[in-house]
This record gives C-alpha cells, sequence and structure tokens, in this order.
C-alpha cells in the first residue's frame, strides 16, 4: 500500500517537503493543510509589495493549489486548520474554515510545518495594529495607504525596518517605536547606532526604550499611548514585533518540545515521535557556534529542513547540520548583514573583536563605498561573528564570513582567501583579507587596540591621546583633550610624547593610526589604536 503523508502548513517548509517528497516518490499520497489563503507565496517579498517595487501580487505567489496539483500532484486544503493531532491512532482532526466543518484524515507520515505566531503585546486595542505576515496584510496595508498619509510600526526588528522603508517610500511619514535601547537586536550596539542614524538621515521618527501602552481609535486614524507619557497619532499602526514558534498542535499532542519552545527534533528532523517531523521556524535548532539550542526563523533553513525531513521519510538518511543565523536587509541606501554571534550573546565567553572601514572595491574606479566590517572572535582566532554594513559590496563580504564560521576557520585563514579581484568589483586587498590582517595582528601582539567605549573612561583618566590625521581634520572634531600630531610628522615629534604612560593614538578610519602604531613601537612606546578610526567614534556618540 503506498504511503501517506500529511503536512500541516503550506509555506517555505511545509511546500519544499511536499515537492522533494513527490521528486522521490512518485506513488505516495501527500496532503498539505493550510490555514491560510495561499500556500508557497514569498512572504520575504511583502515588504517590498508595499512600496510597489513588487508591483503585482501574483509574484509573490510561488504556487497555487491547482499548481502544485498539476507538477506534483499533491492534494492541497487551503482555509484548513488542523485542530488536533491523535498520535496513538495516526489521525488529524481538521476544520474546514470557509464551511466551519470538522473532518478526520489519517496519516503514516506527519510533517509539521506550523511556523512562527506572532508575538503580540498584551495592551489594550492591539486588535488595531496590522502584522506584515502574510499577502492579506499586505493587501490590508496597501489599502491604508491609498488615504493614511502617517504610520505607526511597533518594533523595530526586520520586519520592522523594512515596513519602515517601504511605507515610507511609498509616501507616508513613519514612526517606529522599540522597547530596547536600539534597534536591529541582532547587531551590537555600535553597529545599530549606524542603522539608528540611516533611519533618522531618511526621514524616519524613532522612539528607543519606549512602549505602546495602549491604542485608540482616533480621527483619521488611531492614538497610541507611549510609555515616556506621549500620545502620538497615526494613519494605521503596523505589528511588527517578532515571532515564537506556533508549538500548540504538539505540544497538545504530547510531543516534546525543547527549552526554547521550539520542538525537540533530532538531525533528521524527527521529533519525539518516529514518525512525526516538524520543520521551519517552529522547531529548535542547534547553534553551531555555541553548541546550544536556539530559535532562527529563516526561510533559507525551513526549505533546507524540508528537504532533509522529505529524504527520511523515504528512508535516504541526511541530517540536519545546525545553524548560525545569517540575515541581511536593505534599508535604503545601506545594506545590513550579520552572521554567527554578536557580543551580546557570548556573555561569560572570552573574545576579540576588530573593526575595518574598507570599500567594496578599487577606490580609483567610479563608485566605490565605504563599509564597516566587524569580525569578532575567539583567543584561537576561530571566527564567531561578523556583522558589516555599507552601499555596495556588503552581501558578498558576509556571505564569506558565513563560510568562514560555518568551516570553523580562523580570522588569520581570511588573509589567504584568493578572492575575485577586478577594480569595478573589488581590491587586491579585499575587506576579507584585510580583516584577516588586522585580526592576525592582534592575536599575536602585533597590534594592540582599543574601542570606543573605552573612550570616555580614558578622558576621566587624562591618558595621552594622540590624534594622528590632519590639522584639518583635526579642527573639525576630535576626541576631547588629544593631541594632534599627524602620522606623516610624527618621526620628527617624538619628543612631545611620554615614555611613562600608554599612548592611545586614532585617525579616521585605523589605516593611518595602524601605521602610526608601528612607527611608535618601533621606537618603544606603549600604543594602542582606536579600532575602527574616528569614523566609529562619531558613529556611535552622534545625535542624528
Amino acid at each position: 500500500m503506498n504511503m501517506k503523508v500529511a503536512i500541516i502548513g503550506g509555506v517555505a517548509g511545509g511546500a519544499t517537503c511536499a515537492a522533494h517528497l513527490r521528486r522521490l516518490d512518485e506513488f505516495c499520497q501527500i496532503t498539505i493543510y493550510e490555514k491560510g489563503d495561499y500556500i508557497s507565496f514569498a512572504n520575504c517579498g511583502l515588504p517590498y509589495y508595499l512600496s510597489g517595487e513588487i508591483s503585482d501580487k501574483r509574484y509573490l505567489i510561488l504556487q497555487t493549489p491547482a499548481s502544485f496539483k498539476a507538477r506534483f500532484n499533491v492534494d492541497v486544503r487551503l482555509k484548513c486548520e488542523v485542530l488536533k493531532i491523535d498520535t496513538d491512532k495516526k489521525e488529524l482532526k481538521i476544520r474546514d474554515l470557509a464551511s466551519n466543518a470538522e473532518f478526520s484524515d489519517t496519516y503514516d507520515k506527519l510533517v509539521i510545518a506550523t511556523g512562527g505566531k506572532l508575538i503580540a503585546p498584551n495592551i489594550p486595542g492591539i486588535e488595531f495594529a496590522v502584522p506584515l505576515r502574510t499577502i492579506n496584510d499586505a493587501e490590508k496595508i496597501k489599502e491604508e495607504l491609498k488615504t493614511k498619509k502617517s504610520a505607526a510600526i511597533i518594533g523595530g526588528g526586520y520586519i520592522g525596518l523594512e515596513a519602515a522603508e517601504n511605507i515610507k517610500k511609498a509616501g507616508c511619514d513613519v514612526t517606529i517605536i522599540e522597547g530596547t535601547s536600539q534597534v536591529m537586536n541582532s547587531l551590537d550596539y555600535d553597529m545599530a547606532q549606524i542603522v539608528k542614524h540611516t533611519l533618522l538621515k531618511n526621514g524616519v521618527n524613532l522612539y528607543l526604550d519606549t512602549f505602546v501602552e495602549g491604542i485608540k481609535k482616533a480621527e483619521n486614524g488611531y492614538e497610541l499611548a507611549l510609555s515616556n507619557g506621549e500620545m502620538i497619532k497615526a494613519g494605521f499602526v503596523v505589528l511588527a514585533t517578532g515571532i515564537r514558534p506556533d508549538n500548540k498542535l504538539a505540544k497538545d499532542a504530547g510531543i516534546k518540545l525543547g527549552d526554547t519552545g521550539g520542538i525537540l527534533v533530532n538531525e533528521s528532523m524527527q521529533t519525539s515521535h518516529k514518525d512525526i517531523y516538524a520543520v521551519g521556524d517552529a522547531v529548535e535548532v542547534e547553534d553551531i557556534v555555541l553548541g546550544t539550542k536556539t530559535l532562527i526563523p529563516l526561510a533559507g533553513l525551513a526549505n533546507k529542513q524540508g528537504v532533509i525531513a522529505a529524504d527520511n521519510i523515504c528512508g535516504i538518511n541526511n541530517t540536519f547540520k545546525g545553524a548560525q543565523g545569517s540575515s541581511i536587509i536593505r534599508l535604503f541606501d545601506k545594506t545590513i548583514a550579520q552572521t554567527g554571534k554578536n557580543e551580546k550573546q557570548l556573555k561569560g565567553i572570552k573574545y576579540h573583536k576588530i573593526h575595518i572601514d574598507p570599500f567594496s572595491n578599487a577606490t580609483y574606479f567610479p563608485g566605490a563605498k565605504q563599509m564597516i566590517l566587524k569580525v569578532i572572535f575567539d583567543d584561537d582566532g576561530t571566527i564567531l561573528g561578523s556583522q558589516i554594513i555599507g552601499e555596495a559590496g556588503v552581501d558578498k563580504r558576509c556571505d564569506i564570513m558565513s563560510v568562514a564560521i560555518r568551516q570553523k576557520m580562523k580570522i588569520s585563514d581570511l588573509k589567504d582567501l584568493e578572492l575575485c579581484y577586478s577594480p569595478p568589483y573589488g581590491s587586491a586587498k579585499d575587506p576579507i583579507n584585510m580583516a584577516g590582517y588586522v585580526g592576525e595582528n592582534l592575536l599575536t601582539g602585533k597590534a594592540k587596540f582599543f574601542y570606543v567605549e573605552d573612550i570616555d573612561n580614558l578622558i576621566r583618566q587624562k591618558a595621552f591621546i594622540l590624534d594622528v590625521r590632519t590639522p584639518y581634520e583635526y579642527n573639525m572634531g576630535h576626541i576631547e583633550g588629544a593631541v594632534n600630531i599627524e602620522v606623516d610628522k610624527l618621526r620628527d615629534n617624538l619628543h612631545l610624547l611620554p615614555r611613562d604612560k600608554d599612548i592611545y593614538l586614532y585617525c579616521q578610519v585605523g589605516v593611518r593610526g595602524h601605521v602610526a602604531a608601528m612607527i611608535l613601537k618601533n621606537h618603544g612606546f606603549s600604543v594602542y589604536n582606536l579600532s575602527g578610526g574616528m569614523k566609529a567614534y562619531l558613529e556611535m556618540t552622534r545625535k542624528i
């Protein structure tokens, strides 16, 4: 008798699993139960539909029930919500949301791909806020944009920022309310400051360390009560507060959950019940950097897990090898990418960090753009994480860093990578290679660094701070108390420097600072170079 497979959830992981199952087994019976109106749609593209950059919602719909049936012979049941899993009888209880009728179905193998559930704050009026998770959500917001001129977005993570960019581009004023001290909490504070300034520069209003305590209807829209005592008005409200695993079905069925709340699966994507698999945002995964369990809701991972589950259902050994969390967004003129761990996630673990400010390609070629590249690594040099922000070339470098982390490469290995070079695309000293040199210098003691967060304390201690930029640059703005001797005149002015104190020097981005530091080191001085230079200091401390 042919195997009968039921799949709960028909977006990334569920649809991929169904398609791969069919490729492996032409004769098994496959049914997808999806409680929404669409399967296999590109939810990552929803923000760009708001601005019109994606002009038609049909471009977001990758498959329909009819096309899926025609190509893969899969029975897709839309607007059908699975209410209960009976693991003993291998039976599902299902409600047809269109007719409200209930019926049952059986399975030999079951795949749970229920995804994530929106985290909605428990406040009065939260029902007025529209999430951005489905095509129907996007249609509601598009309709609001026809008549409303202002929007409030609750949440400053990836979805919140992408929504902000595209709603702003649609001609609407935007305010973001974020409960923590920074936007994009997957970034460290220093890098998040660059994102903050990008938002402000593009006219987005921003409230940090602020919560929405209530929403009520008002003339031409809504009023939001904020935790700082303010009341703000908005034509409509978008809810972008993140997701947690939608685990209720699994939990009620006695399927084990992990400590994170995600469904517990083994490397074959098999749950605690041998004939039940789970994939996507609902599952807990292994963090390959820390070796701990975590939640990483990314479409790419869901698709990989769908393939792995299908393979194992068909008796083919395939295993999920963990995740590190690699992500990227566009925000106006900036690209922001990260992979691996940030400093906040490494509490209790000794690590080192470097900042460099290289260009996307050869500076003599038109269009070269500067980026900020941060790398975090341990005492052995093993790369733990990286964050990159810039206007060009960011995706390429972050992908390289992602591979480096996956392969457990050392920071010094980066200098040996042979990367493509042509003036329009890169430089002979690629940013990745330069990060390798700088990191190796730190670990071998060739160079010592101090960081922006150290500066206030150094000023209080009246440390000797040396600005090695030109007098013009110095006069345009400098760190309080800094002495200015530009690098090209340093050898002639060594007598002005103290030999009984550490010297903390800086230039604009760190390159001239390294030259100056090596000069002074060779003359017997104890010297530290500011990681990221004056540029990093300004990004961290400027108010707008």
